[in-house]
């Protein structure tokens, strides 16, 4: 399937005159390395929000006063507001364009992000969380249907490598960065860091953006599918965030994961009704665009699923600083800046499906070593496994966000990069609940064994329970007052009982990512591709 591109710099999309191939770039004005940067600025954004926060929740909650609860939901109504709406915003996207739906998500996201500064309640951050999660959703699918219109097929795995270095970089960098603003200017400042950024960001997206449209870009909305899409994603993202605290086994779990299904079961009756559909089922058809989805969700389980307890690992293990941690996890950082722009080029060389292979295989030899760590274990040990990890990742970044995109028609090319990106996020939420309900059981089945052979005092069933949930994120249960020796046990018991829950679940990481190196074959180069931007100063 082939469509045409349309450029359109002033008018409604309802007028944009049809052409037959895109216009070429005027200065900078619609240049492909030039859009880069700008998109690039503003996804940063919203990618380092996604981490560097969790640095400044402690001090958050100091400052406000808030209960543990309340800072979980600094998180979780971000990931929720973003993860419920990226595929809407898509189309949001294709239908009005993709350059004043990423300003208009640049600079809703910068908003939020100062008013989040210059709140005084956990209430009001938690609200202005949810609205950054809602404007991020909008900007990072029009990044990519930005990226899809301006770049030739040649040149655009390339685009999309640096693309996925940039996300690579500051989702990993995010500590770092947030580290040194907490411990030496405020919390508030992780924030406000956001706004000159998305300055930046509106200023050069004014002057270089153009606004490319498919001639046959959508021209209604299909508000049904909207609503069950989003309602069966709620579900879903909610019952896993929650499972951890109500239990995999709770009638409140399967009742939400329940409603889930039948919510995608009736969104996919729906689509194959309405006349223009939130998302053409008949995308699902191309096996390639199929697979670089499951390969995408299959990737983030292994990558944020693991990446969860290294940071646990590093801190309450061995003993680190935020900074200390985050700066010990730059060989990952590093080979994914690295390893993205390579990637993108080899793959526009061969084609997707050997890299891909290649780089789930690295992520299960990496998430194996992983597994192999031990309390003593060097940083120069650990930093093999990181920086393996890293170039594992880079490939599959890069490769399945070209598959994806570039197996749906031109007009559907929003739609696609919200499916890029909600794959990712469902499959980060899949990783750190299903890996932590693996951490939880092993920690439940060793702890009080581990405990009795250390010679330690026999706990009550509700103080084994306190100190089982200490001990899945390597926190020693030490109460105040403990004799040190007494203390030195009980901190062996809980980072070995850690250690061994985090070995098992870095192992079912690997295993998935063994899953995902099958996954890969089935990809191929994108059919599509060709519709993109074909003249321009490349």
């Amino acid at each position: 399937m082939t469509s045409q591109t349309t450029v359109d710099k002033t008018g409604p999309a309802d007028e944009a005159p049809a052409a037959s191939g895109p216009a070429p770039a005027e200065g900078l004005r619609g240049h492909p390395w030039f859009t880069l940067i700008t998109v690039a600025v503003g996804v940063m954004m919203v990618a380092l929000d996604g981490t560097i926060v969790a640095i400044a929740n402690p001090a958050i909650q100091k400052d406000l006063g808030a209960t543990f609860a309340d800072v979980q939901w600094i998180t979780n109504g971000y990931f929720l507001a973003l993860a419920v709406t990226l595929i809407t915003a898509g189309k949001l996207g294709d239908r009005f364009g993709h350059r004043q739906t990423f300003l208009i998500g640049v600079v809703g996201f910068a908003a939020a992000s100062g008013a989040i500064g210059l709140s005084d309640s956990i209430a009001f951050v938690v609200v202005f969380r949810v609205l950054q999660g809602l404007f991020g959703a909008l900007l990072m699918p029009a990044a990519l249907g930005l990226l899809r219109a301006t770049f030739p097929a040649e040149k655009l795995n390339m685009a999309i490598g640096i693309w996925g270095m940039v996300i690579g970089a500051s989702t990993a960098g995010g500590p770092i960065l947030g580290g040194v603003l907490v411990e030496h200017v405020s919390w508030q400042s992780v924030f406000f860091i956001n706004v000159p950024v998305g300055i930046l960001a509106v200023v050069l997206g004014a002057v270089i953006l153009t606004d490319h449209r498919a001639k046959n870009a959508p021209r209604s909305f299909d508000l049904l599918g909207i609503g069950l899409l989003s309602g069966a994603m709620f579900c879903l993202v909610w019952a896993l965030i929650k499972a951890p605290e109500w239990g995999w086994g709770a009638a409140l779990t399967w009742t939400f994961l329940g409603i889930s299904v039948v919510g995608f079961a009736l969104f996919a009756f729906w689509e194959n009704k309405v006349r223009e559909p939130l998302i053409p089922l008949a995308l699902f058809r191309s096996v390639p665009l199929s697979a670089g989805v499951v390969l995408m969700v299959l990737m983030a389980i292994a990558f944020m699923g693991g990446l969860f307890f290294v940071t646990f690992y590093l801190q309450n293990v061995h003993g680190m600083s935020p900074i200390d941690a985050g700066l010990h996890l730059l060989p990952l950082t590093g080979m994914m800046i690295v390893g993205s722009p390579l990637a993108g080029a080899l793959i526009g060389k061969t084609g997707p499906r050997v890299p891909l292979a290649g780089g789930m295989a690295f992520t299960a030899v990496a998430m194996f070593g992983i597994s192999t760590l031990e309390t003593d274990t060097g940083s120069g040990v650990m930093s093999i496994w990181f920086g393996l990890l890293g170039l594992g990742l880079a490939p599959v970044m890069v490769g399945a966000t070209e598959v994806i995109v570039g197996n749906a028609p031109m007009e559907l090319s929003g739609v696609a990069g919200g499916l890029q990106q909600a794959a990712m996020q469902i499959g980060g939420s899949l990783g750190t609940a299903v890996l932590g309900a693996v951490m939880a059981s092993k920690v439940d089945n060793d702890l009080a064994g581990n405990w009795a052979e250390a010679g330690l005092p026999k706990l009550s069933p509700a103080e084994l329970d306190q100190a089982a949930e200490a001990v899945q994120v390597g926190a020693p249960p030490v109460a105040p007052g403990t004799p040190p020796e007494i203390a030195a046990k009980i901190t062996d018991v809980a980072h070995d009982t850690f250690i061994s829950g985090m070995s098992l679940a870095s192992l079912v990481a690997a295993g998935v990512a063994v899953v995902a190196v099958f996954v890969a074959f089935l990809t191929k180069r994108g059919a599509n591709a060709e519709a993109g931007a074909g003249v321009g100063h490349i």
